[in-house]
């Protein structure tokens, strides 16, 4: 009978040791995600709420503005307001009522308003501040105006007077020369002689009297050209004047107590709602 070798390996024997061509390593557990998630803020309360927007009223209220016209910077400044109240209002923690609603409708009113006026006192600072300039203007183009008609109405003067001053000299050459003709009884007679010397003198007491008028109506002229010139200048020195006056506050922003007050009416307005709120039965 046959039997099998001692010395052979057995069946089967080291397979626990072999992994089969069949299996798969089995995949390795994956490290966990190093990434770590941001944990949600916490909700604030609504006073939490009340105090921010407290404190960015209490900014708005007191923000300046740099440069006039102011007006410029009215609507970016009611943007901001608006937008304090309304994200205070939408907040889920904050339950507006009636008369928060009401309180704030009264305020954005009042200040709008207010700042509707000041748009129109500012404009109409703006118009008489170019009317000071204009006046101004007015005021040299015056000064240099009369000078010129004051050398003018001199030249014109100088020459009359020269012309009718020769116009003397003149005659008065003419008269003394027939003063010197001698008369004779058949040529020129003594009674021509006289007729001539009356004619002559006649002629030179119109000459000087036209010099003299000639002195006097230049100097009636010049009084009057220098009369409406003061009235002319006086009435616009009393303009400018009142101009410089009535703009005087220009570069001051008159609207500044007005968004303070707005911004103290809103700041109020929230501080009752919230003590509404903590009085209100539970």
């Amino acid at each position: 009978m046959g039997y099998r070798s001692q010395g052979g390996p057995r069946r089967g024997s080291g397979e626990r040791f072999q992994k089969s061509s069949h299996e798969k390593a089995k995949p390795k557990a994956q490290k966990k995600s190093g990434v770590k998630y941001a944990e949600e803020e916490p909700a604030l309360s609504a006073e939490q709420i009340a105090g921010k927007t407290l404190s960015s009223l209490t900014g708005l209220g007191s923000q300046t503005f740099a440069l006039s016209p102011f007006s410029q910077y009215y609507d970016d400044w009611l943007v901001n307001l608006r937008q304090v109240v309304s994200e205070f209002e939408s907040n889920p923690a904050v339950k507006a009522d009636e008369a928060f609603v009401k309180d704030t409708i009264q305020a954005f009113g009042d200040i709008e308003g207010d700042l509707a006026k000041n748009r129109i006192r500012e404009a109409a600072l703006e118009a008489s501040a170019r009317e000071l300039a204009a006046s101004n203007h007015l005021l040299v183009e015056t000064d240099a105006a009369y000078a010129v008609q004051t050398r003018e109405l001199a030249a014109n003067r100088n020459c009359d007077i020269e012309r009718f001053t020769k116009n003397v000299h003149d005659l008065e050459e003419e008269v003394a020369k027939i003063s010197q003709m001698k008369t004779s009884f058949f040529g020129f007679t003594k009674k021509a002689k006289a007729k001539k010397q009356e004619e002559a003198n006649q002629k030179l007491t119109a000459a000087k009297s036209e010099v003299e008028v000639a002195v006097e109506n230049f100097r009636v002229e010049q009084e009057k050209l220098h009369d409406e010139y003061e009235k002319k200048k006086q009435a616009l020195i009393e303009k400018v004047q009142s101009l410089e006056k009535e703009i005087a506050n220009i570069e001051t922003d008159n609207s500044a107590e007005s968004r303070q007050n707005a911004s103290a009416v809103l700041a109020n307005a929230v501080t009752a709602l919230l003590k509404r709120a903590r009085d209100a039965p539970a």
